[in-house]
């Protein structure tokens, strides 16, 4: 599952990257809604953020990306990937009715957390939208049992402390951190965060049931002169990776 951000470099762009990636054959998508302040990203998301914002994206104009997407023809459920405030400011209920109507299947809220969270889930449940939370390897038992009751579709495993971005090296005790998590739920687990290699998605893939990738994308299509191309190119890597696990 590959995250972008929407707007990046260019709105125009960043719908011919989202449809690369999507004919790479990816099997969901998380698309991050620009924010100034995005607590739980590291320096390549928030550059990719800063720049969208510099064109005058809003979520408004997000989501008429997205229905621009789906007229494309892309089928791969769409994730919304957005902080609280935005969303709080657009009009919650406005806001998980229009995801809705532009076809997503899912939100993941990094900031807001189980314990004010109860009108956005019901809103998602009459809208029949996942509510994806992040549990994080730090959080005590008790509370990561919480978040994994709570989540729907799929829970967002965080690879390691701190924010996202590209790691050479993934945690030694991931693999341990996933099957705790497994006693948790029965939901399929994906692990993000500083994930970014063939290697790292292969040998995650052998314990998890997805592997989220989305600074190491933003770089490949920052340093390329075809970023649509570049996008394709580096997340078939991915997909081959993925097939080769036994």
């Amino acid at each position: 599952m590959p995250y972008y951000s929407l707007g990046y470099p260019t709105p125009s762009q960043s719908v011919e990257i989202i449809e690369a990636i999507a004919q790479a054959g990816v099997d969901l998508m998380e698309l991050g809604l620009p924010f100034s302040d995005p607590l739980a990203d590291g320096p390549t998301i928030q550059h990719s953020m800063q720049i969208a914002l510099n064109h005058g994206i809003t979520i408004r104009d997000c989501f008429e990306l997205v229905r621009t997407i789906r007229k494309r023809g892309i089928q791969q459920p769409i994730l919304l990937m957005g902080y609280f405030n935005p969303i709080l400011a657009y009009g919650l209920e406005e806001f998980i009715a229009e995801a809705a109507a532009v076809e997503a299947e899912g939100l993941i809220i990094p900031d807001l957390p189980i314990e004010e969270s109860h009108p956005v889930e019901q809103l998602c449940r009459q809208q029949r939208l996942a509510m994806v939370y992040l549990l994080p390897p730090t959080v005590e038992e008790e509370r990561a049992k919480k978040i994994a009751s709570r989540s729907s579709g799929f829970v967002y495993l965080v690879s390691l402390t701190g924010v996202t971005g590209a790691r050479q090296k993934l945690p030694s005790n991931l693999q341990a951190f996933v099957q705790k998590a497994r006693s948790y739920t029965e939901l399929p687990l994906a692990v993000g965060f500083g994930i970014s290699t063939p290697e790292h998605v292969k040998d995650v893939g052998k314990f998890a049931d997805g592997v989220i990738i989305g600074s190491a994308l933003i770089n490949a299509v920052e340093q390329a002169s075809d970023p649509a191309k570049a996008a394709r190119e580096y997340i078939s890597t991915l997909k081959n990776a993925c097939q080769r696990i036994a």
